[in-house]
């Protein structure tokens, strides 16, 4: 019963954050692949399509759960099994296509290109969709996340360099500041940051960085763990190690 309270809580805290959601996913991965397994009849291995779509869907379980109704892991069960079943069905249909390269398109239909064409564009469409839909997610947590420390969107964006000078000098601060998790996980947490250290190791003027505070906390809390996607988009402007993407 305890095992019950304390996984139930974790499913609670996991619907509105996005790392005790993934701590949750990998603690719980052992399940995930049991249920996959249980399903295919084989060992579930990393990579499998079909333990990708398992680990969604347990995902998917967490933002729907609702305690009234019962335990957790047996809706996380049901949403494997029934995703696994989806899965199944459409590699079906797919095995009954006698020629990927038959064309489709009839005499009333514009697009006549080969089937195989087609199916591309429907996963691409497919993973499009969950890749906006995770990044609005993702965005949102950054933006609660942030307001928890005192800073807004809006406040990053008028505190946002506007000279390459100034610019510089805070891709330096944040590559010296991405070597340090301890000094992430302190601006993460308390919203304070340390000036005199980031001027220090980064060789850069300490009034420099005053002036773009805000700019650089939502810069340091990108960095701390759960924020691939906008990590993602900030290497195109900070480069893999601070410096510019060439």
């Amino acid at each position: 019963m305890r095992r019950d309270k304390d996984l139930a809580a974790r499913v609670r805290a996991a619907k509105g954050d996005s790392r005790a959601a993934d701590g949750l996913v990998r603690d719980y991965l052992p399940f995930i692949k049991a249920e996959t397994a249980r399903f295919t009849g084989r060992p579930a291995r990393e990579g499998d399509d079909e333990l990708g779509i398992a680990m969604f869907a347990f995902h998917e379980a967490v933002l729907a759960y609702d305690e009234a109704r019962g335990a957790f892991l047996p809706l996380a069960s049901t949403s494997v099994r029934n995703r696994l079943i989806d899965f199944r069905r459409r590699e079906r249909r797919h095995a009954e296509v006698t020629s990927l390269d038959e064309r489709r398109g009839g005499a009333d239909d514009e697009d006549d290109r080969p089937l195989v064409e087609r199916l591309a564009s429907e996963r691409d469409e497919i993973g499009e969709r969950e890749t906006r839909r995770a990044s609005r997610a993702e965005i949102a947590e950054f933006a609660r996340q942030l307001e928890r420390l005192g800073v807004s969107l809006a406040d990053v964006a008028e505190n946002s360099p506007r000279q390459q000078r100034t610019l510089e000098a805070c891709r330096g601060a944040l590559a010296y500041a991405r070597g340090r998790q301890e000094l992430l996980d302190g601006v993460a947490e308390t919203g304070r940051l340390p000036i005199a250290e980031l001027a220090r190791g980064a060789g850069v003027e300490r009034k420099t960085l005053e002036r773009h505070r805000r700019y650089l906390v939502a810069l340091l809390v990108a960095y701390t763990n759960g924020y691939d996607i906008i990590r993602g988009h900030l290497h195109k402007i900070v480069g893999p190690t601070g410096g510019d993407v060439r």
